[in-house]
Order: structure tokens, then sequence, then C-alpha cells
């Protein structure tokens, strides 16, 4: 590799003023072209804690950039400390792949790091690893000049990651919840004779290992699951309270199990079910719970419903956390509780992340989005798109639906005319 330029000072300073006049949309393009000789790369992607529209960035390989999930970053951001460039293997987007990551919290900053997907082997040496960090303290700083109206969080060691961790923590904690929740019902049981109930408290603590097994593999699910599998992989979470205990725990199977869904999505659905099926039996005088769950056009509800006292207070989920784990996923929950009749609690994820309007609709757009537009263009339907981008044809029809709101439009045709006025794809005239 040639890192001659970088001695000239005429090239560094080019570089920094690059960097610090840089739009906050060219600001990892700009990057990129600046580590191209340094770090030969595939994409770059960016979590940050400043922006409040979104966490995640990416720019190079849409295909890749598409796919990396905020999870992901998030995972990647406990191995990097601020200051002190990270080289190793990390999973992205579904892959392990080779990653030089750097972490940069500058004044005002809620902190923000960079994932260079490497396309050539070897490590970087340490002058490589100091310069990527330093420009990365420029860009993060430009970023933070640019977003004046961002609120940044509590960002404490290991700064970015602490919401990942909290969350994680928190389903932990509630399937150990469930499984004393299960040995105590095993415990109180007057049916079951002192040989029976400690075999039976035996199967308990075996089914609670296995399920900490399957949160390990929750962890590698693909992007999305279909409904199906998602509600297969609950109703087997909430089994143990129900297997050896009092209460009957129904099910109503979505109506089209199929229908693919975000896996992050799922996975909050469920551990949020199980903490509100907690919740319900810490009431006491519960003899039947109804959990059902399905997906409408842009969001997965979850509605449970017992046959308690009725007095359970929306304060009560708050011990499991569960509001808070759905607010940051820009969903509801609401609980509506009828003394002597019961408790219904209803909780409401998008599949899509919210829209903030902006003043460029078009450069508004994800990279994923900006190659369903250019199919769009060029009149292909969902079938041929999702064959085009190896996305299944559901995925196809929320990223339109997306690209609908942000363009302010009512149709594909007229979606395609604004790209098509924009000069987007380039080369399509008005008249194409």
């Amino acid at each position: 590799m040639v890192y001659a330029d970088w001695g000239d000072p005429q090239r560094t300073l080019a570089v920094v003023k690059g960097l610090v006049r840089a739009p906050l949309k060219e600001i990892l393009a700009t990057l990129s072209v600046a580590l191209a000789d340094l770090v030969p790369h595939e994409a770059l992607v960016m979590l940050t804690g400043d922006c409040p529209k979104s966490a995640n960035w990416g720019y190079g390989d849409a295909e890749l950039t598409g796919d990396v999930t905020t999870a992901e970053l998030a995972t990647l951001a406990t191995h990097v400390d601020v200051g002190k460039p990270w080289w190793g293997q990390a999973a992205l987007a579904g892959a392990v792949r080779p990653v030089l990551a750097v972490a940069s919290a500058p004044p005002g900053s809620a902190g923000a790091l960079l994932a260079v997907v490497v396309s050539a082997e070897g490590a970087p040496g340490p002058d490589v690893l100091a310069l990527v960090q330093q420009l990365w303290d420029l860009a993060t700083g430009r970023v933070v000049e640019l977003l004046p109206g961002a609120m940044p969080v509590d960002m404490a060691a290991p700064w970015i990651a602490r919401s990942e961790r909290a969350r994680a923590v928190a389903d932990v904690t509630d399937a150990h919840a469930a499984t004393l929740t299960a040995l105590l019902g095993v415990l109180r049981s007057r049916t079951l004779p002192d040989d029976a109930a400690r075999r039976t408290a035996t199967d308990v603590a075996v089914a609670a290992l296995v399920e900490l097994r399957a949160t390990d593999e929750d962890a590698q699910l693909p992007p999305e699951e279909s409904l199906q599998d998602a509600f297969g992989r609950l109703t087997d979470m909430l089994s143990l309270l129900s297997r050896h205990g009092e209460v009957a725990l129904e099910y109503s199977a979505p109506g089209s199990p199929q229908r693919l869904i975000p896996s992050d999505i799922a996975r909050a659905a469920r551990t949020t079910a199980r903490g509100t099926v907690l919740t319900m039996l810490e009431q006491g005088g519960v003899e039947r719970i109804r959990v059902s769950w399905d997906a409408e056009d842009a969001e997965l509800r979850t509605v449970i419903r017992d046959d308690g006292p009725g007095t359970l207070a929306a304060e009560a989920l708050a011990v499991h956390r569960l509001t808070d784990r759905v607010g940051a996923l820009g969903g509801t929950l609401t609980v509506d509780a009828v003394p002597a009749w019961g408790t219904i609690v209803t909780v409401r994820l998008p599949l899509a992340a919210p829209d903030v309007p902006g003043s460029d609709p078009l450069g508004d757009l994800h990279p994923r989005e900006l190659d369903v537009l250019r199919h769009l263009v060029h009149g292909h339907r969902n079938r041929a798109i999702a064959d085009a981008l190896h996305i299944s044809e559901h995925t196809v029809k929320f990223h339109v639906g997306r690209i609908l709101r942000k363009l302010d439009v009512r149709s594909r045709g007229e979606a395609a005319a604004l790209a098509r006025a924009a000069g987007f794809p380039p080369g399509v005239s008005l008249t194409q």
C-alpha cells in the first residue's frame, strides 16, 4: 500500500478541509475517499447517538450497508473504546467479516462508531490505525456541528452499547424470573407428590437451560423471520410458565403465517409478551391468559388478555422495563384494566422505522430504498425487484411504502416521475 501522499502537507490539509466542510449526507463518502489508499474497503457503516432520525448510516456496497443492523453495530461497539482503534472479525450484514472499527465522542457528542468493512487481508499498522482514528474524530465533530438539535445520551463505558446491554440484561432477568415462577408453581402444586415434584422441577430447570441456549441462537437469526416461526418461538418461550402451573395459556396464531417481519421487532415482541405475562401472574387470581399476535400493514400487534382481578396498572409493567423497550422502537403499550373482569395489554411495534420529513426527500432515502427506487424508475414490479435485490417481496413492499411516504407521493408512478425529474438514476431523463 502507498502512503506517500500523506507525507505531503497539501494532501493532508485537503483531506481535512474536505471533512470539515462536507455536507451531512456526504461525510461518509468524503471519508471513504480519504481512506481508500489507507484501508481498502467495501463499505463504511456508522452508528451514532447524535442523529435523532437514524442511528445507522452507511456508504459503499448498497447490498451490504442495507443489511447491516443497529444490533450488529451495537454488539461491535462493546469491543471498541473511544480513541482506541479495533481490528478483528465481526458479524455485519449476517456474515463474519474483517472490520476496522474506531469510536469517537467529542464534546457535545453522544458518541459514534465507524465500522470499516475491509476488502484487503492483513491488519493495518499502528500508524494507519492512528490516522484513521484522527480522521474519524474530525468526521464525528462535523456531524455534531451539523446536528445542533440532537440530544446527546449518556454514553458510560462501553458508551454506545449501553442501551443494548441494558436490553440484554432485562431479557436475561425476565428469563430467570420465568424459570423461578415455573419452579414455584411446581413447589406449590397440590396435585404433585414429592417424587413427581422433584422430577418436574428437574424438567423445568432443563427446559430453562435449553431456552438460554436458544436465546444465544436468537442473536444469530437472519434479518427477517416468518410470522409462523417467530410466533413458534414465542409459544416455546411462554410454555415454561404454563407447563406445570395452574394458569392456562391460550394462543391465537397469526393470520398470515408466512409473512416476513424484521427479527429485531419479533424479538422485542417476544420479550415484551413474556414480561407482560409475568406481570399478570404476579397479581394472583389469574386462571387464564390469552396471547394473540398478528401483523397489520405497518405494525406488529400483540394483545395479551387475562381473567384476573383487573387491577393491573401500567406502572407495574415498568418492573420489566416493557414500556421502555417498546418506546425505544417507536411503539406503544396500552393497559386496559376493568375491575373483576381482567386486563388487556396491547403492544404495537412498527415494522418500519418512523420517518422524519426533510427538505430533500430524495436525499433522505437509505441506500436500500434508492436501490428499490431505481427499479421503480424502470417500471419493475415487486417480484422482479425482490429477485434482483435478493430480498423478500414483502420487504420490497415495505421499502416502496417508505419511499412513497418520504417523497410525499401517492403512487409508484409519481415516485418514479419525481426521481426522473431529480436526475435519478444518473442518465435517466424525464422522457424515459
